[in-house]
């Protein structure tokens, strides 16, 4: 019986925790069935409407997802409206779905919205509507002191819903500092509606918690709308000011005017904006170094300013102020932070430079240049190697001829002094030299000019030299008449001796001459003409003929110099007709112009006129000139001049009247074109001599005598004989017929005459075809070689080797031009005509 006893205690405890689990079963099964929040008709947009309690529906639920869109809810079960919603029925509901994706389970939780008034259960048996004549479910104004002592818990205040007057209502609150961070700040009794904080609040992190309360009976029904329940943290002076910079850092030009701003410090307070914790005062309690006091700081503002005239970087280049600030608008009881200021005074151009001394020596040695002969120095407070500092030199007088110039040294700031052009000291022994500096940039002082600029003399001593002859000026020009007469002296080149200013004792030599026309005299100077002088021959025209002359002293000094020549134009020359030979193609060219050149000077020639001297009556009767422009005419001819070359005597004159006469070969051709008709005036030119015409009537009577001889050896040969292998004499065959022939020899052994039809074997030449136009002939010469007989044909046909033979032999076939023929003849046609002479 004792063991029966634990035993059913054990299953008695069992059975109630059973029992407990399948109610607290039941209880979440009844919190995830339905939901009801009483809401008025209209909802504005993001404003809670209630809240659901989520974890005694599903506390693993990592996703909360709402069916209607114009609601959404949070993790902590708080439900926002997305938008404006009006509820047009007397109920809407939307669900709630909890998901848990790791477990892979869900649950669906039903929101009923309601706008009706809603019967309550009362704490006793019966039931009545619940009616409000007057509602305390309000925001209520409630603060906290930062930073407070306690005791904690801390109680704040009590919230009450009207409901709790005859229903059992249960409180509660969310929020920042509730179910957020921090977490378990506040608390409220579920029964009493009393708030609660359980630890001090620094503003300065929290400044305002914004709470929701809500009310709700046993059985989850929202009796009234959340609450909405801000504590407001009150400040304490309880932070220090705050410079932004530990240390300021700012500049200021040492010639800043009165009330210049050097620059802003700022502080911040963490305290409460817009209270005696954040209104700031600022000043200055030290200066270094202390005196005098140049600066002041606004007490509002941070802005530093100058208060005075007397800023002098060469003095003091830097100050260091300690800056305060204090809150409670500077009171004593204010809280202060400090800060450094380090305000460099920057440099400006108030020290104007000067010399050391008031004047200056300085020597040097007549026909010396480009010499370093003095160095002055300078003196300048301001900041070295700065524009400041930096200045530059001026030759204010003395200088009018360029002799000297003045530069300043970079490293030291001298003033360097030079001579850039050589002194005479026989034009001056001494020269007085005024010289000013200032700087670089422009003075900021209100000074006088004469200190800014200021000024030093400078004598310069020029020391006398032994000098040698001077050619000055370098070249010297002289004017001589072209042909002048060998032998006319003309003044020459003249120096001097710079100690004498005169050329006593200078000798004279000429170093150079283009074209020898002149000599020199070695005492005087003076040139003498050697040869003629002609214009025209020197080139380029109308440039000056220089020589070069060399000046010599008694102690063999010298210098050198250059006599230009001008020579000067006379009109000795005629003017020339270019052409020697034209062609004038008939009828197609009706004239020829005909051009002059005169080598002269313009004043002698241009315009020249043409004529046509007392020539033969035939040349007057068919040709004329008549006048184009200044320098040319046009020959023109008569339409019954006939075919042949003429002479025709032509006079060209000069402006001056220098004339010319010139006789021109004018070949009358009928051509299209002027080439056509020189080979022909070559041969046509010829004049033929009686003599002649008997050696060229040998030649062809031995021409004729070879042909026949050939022929004949040609008849007694056999046809099978082949035509020699080395047989390369030329063969020489004329044609005179007037119309393209179809004469061909043929020979397998020499030659023999046949028609065009004839295909005997043997060699195989075409006979070329002659035609004579205005005189001219054509001579084809056939010789024996390695040519096809494609390229032997006569004017105007085609044949091929079978045409003459039935095999194929190649054959060399070349033609030779008149010309070609003719320097092969003519010698040998001479020599006849002399043998048969002297016969």
């Amino acid at each position: 019986m004792a063991a029966a006893g634990p035993r059913r205690s054990v299953r008695g405890a069992a059975c109630r925790q059973l029992l407990l689990t399948l109610v607290i079963f039941s209880l979440a099964g009844e919190a995830c069935k339905k939901v009801i929040l009483n809401v008025p008709s209209k909802l504005e947009a993001d404003k809670i409407i209630g809240r659901v309690n989520l974890e005694e529906c599903f506390r693993s639920a990592d996703l909360i997802q709402s069916s209607d869109p114009d609601f959404r809810v949070l993790s902590d079960g708080s439900v926002y409206t997305a938008r404006a919603v009006v509820l047009s029925d007397e109920k809407r509901s939307f669900t709630i779905w909890l998901s848990d994706k790791r477990r892979q389970k869900q649950k669906e939780v039903t929101v009923l919205l309601e706008h009706q008034k809603k019967v309550l259960k009362t704490r006793h048996t019966r039931e009545t509507v619940l009616r409000r004549a007057k509602r305390r479910w309000a925001p209520i104004p409630c603060s906290m002191q930062e930073n407070s002592l306690g005791p904690f818990p801390l109680f704040l205040q009590q919230v009450e819903s009207d409901a709790a007057q005859n229903y059992t209502v249960f409180y509660s609150i969310s929020g920042r500092g509730v179910d957020q961070e921090p977490l378990n700040l506040f608390y409220i009794e579920r029964d009493t509606g009393n708030l609660f904080c359980t630890q001090p609040v620094d503003r300065e992190e929290y400044d305002v918690f914004d709470l929701i309360a809500y009310a709700s009976t046993a059985d989850g029904y929202s009796a009234d709308l959340p609450l909405p329940l801000p504590i407001r943290v009150e400040d304490e002076n309880d932070n220090h000011p705050v410079f932004t910079e530990a240390i300021y850092t700012f500049e200021v030009s040492e010639s800043s005017r009165l009330g210049t701003t050097v620059g802003v410090v700022c502080a911040t307070d963490r305290d409460e904006p817009d209270t005696m914790h954040t209104r700031l005062k600022y000043s200055i309690l030290q200066q270094t170094p202390r005196s005098p006091g140049l600066f002041s700081v606004h007490p509002s503002t941070g802005v530093i300013t100058t208060v005075s005239h007397y800023l002098d970087r060469e003095v003091v280049d830097k100050y260091s102020l300690i800056m305060k600030v204090q809150d409670m608008d500077g009171q004593f009881f204010g809280l202060i932070g400090t800060s450094t200021c380090i305000i460099t005074v920057t440099d400006s151009n108030d020290n104007a430079p000067t010399f050391r001394q008031n004047a200056y020596e300085a020597f040097v040695e007549e026909n010396a240049f480009n010499v370093e002969i003095l160095r002055i120095p300078v003196e300048d407070k301001d900041l070295i190697n700065t524009a400041n500092w930096r200045v530059n030199f001026t030759i204010l007088k003395g200088n009018e001829n360029g002799h000297f110039k003045i530069s300043t040294d970079k490293e030291t700031n001298e003033g360097v002094l030079c001579v850039v052009k050589p002194l005479n000291y026989e034009e001056n022994h001494q020269v007085n030299l005024e010289i000013g500096v200032n700087n670089e940039a422009p003075f900021t002082r209100d000074i006088p000019r004469v200190t800014a600029l200021n000024r030093a003399l400078v004598t310069v001593h020029v020391r006398d030299l032994d000098e040698g002859p001077e050619c000055t000026p370098a070249a010297q020009y002289v004017r001589i008449k072209e042909n002048l007469a060998v032998g006319s002296k003309i003044n020459g080149y003249k120096a001097y001796d710079p100690e004498t200013r005169n050329g006593n004792g200078l000798r004279y030599k000429k170093l150079h001459d283009p074209k020898g026309w002149i000599t020199i005299d070695e005492i005087s100077g003076s040139i003498v003409t050697s040869k003629i002088l002609d214009r025209e021959v020197e080139t380029p025209k109308n440039e000056l003929y220089n020589i070069t002359v060399l000046a010599i002293d008694k102690d063999n000094r010298s210098c050198t110099g250059t006599l230009a020549v001008d020579i000067e134009d006379v009109n000795d020359n005629p003017p020339e007709i270019l052409q020697e030979y034209v062609v004038i193609c008939k009828p197609k060219m009706g004239y020829t112009d005909i051009l002059a050149v005169d080598p002269d000077e313009p004043v002698h020639g241009a315009p020249f006129y043409f004529s046509l001297p007392n020539t033969s009556p035939e040349i007057s009767r068919l040709w004329s000139l008549t006048k184009v422009n200044d320098t040319a005419a046009r020959l023109s001819y008569q339409k019954n001049a006939g075919f042949q070359e003429y002479t025709i005597p032509i006079t060209v004159k000069d402006r001056a009247g220098q004339a010319a006469t010139k006789l021109l070969r004018v070949n009358l051709c009928e051509c299209t074109h002027p080439a056509q008709c020189r080979v022909t005036s070559r041969s046509a030119g010829v004049v033929l001599g009686k003599w002649a015409i008997l050696a060229i009537l040998l030649g062809i009577a031995l021409l004729f005598s070879v042909l026949l001889t050939l022929v004949c050896g040609v008849l007694g040969a056999t046809k099978g004989k082949r035509f020699p292998e080395d047989l390369a004499q030329q063969n020489l065959i004329i044609s005179n017929t007037e119309a393209p022939g179809d004469d061909r020899v043929c020979s397998a052994n020499g030659f023999m005459t046949q028609t065009a039809n004839n295909s005997s074997q043997g060699f195989c030449g075409t006979m070329g075809s002659g035609m004579k136009n205005g005189g001219q002939e054509t001579i084809e010469m056939v010789k024996g070689g390695n040519q096809t007989l494609e390229s032997c044909r006569g004017a105007g046909h085609h044949h091929t080797l079978d045409s003459c033979r039935g095999g194929h032999t190649e054959v060399d076939n070349c033609r030779y031009t008149y010309s070609e023929w003719h320097s092969f003849t003519q010698p040998r046609l001479g020599e006849e005509s002399i043998r048969g002479h002297t016969g």
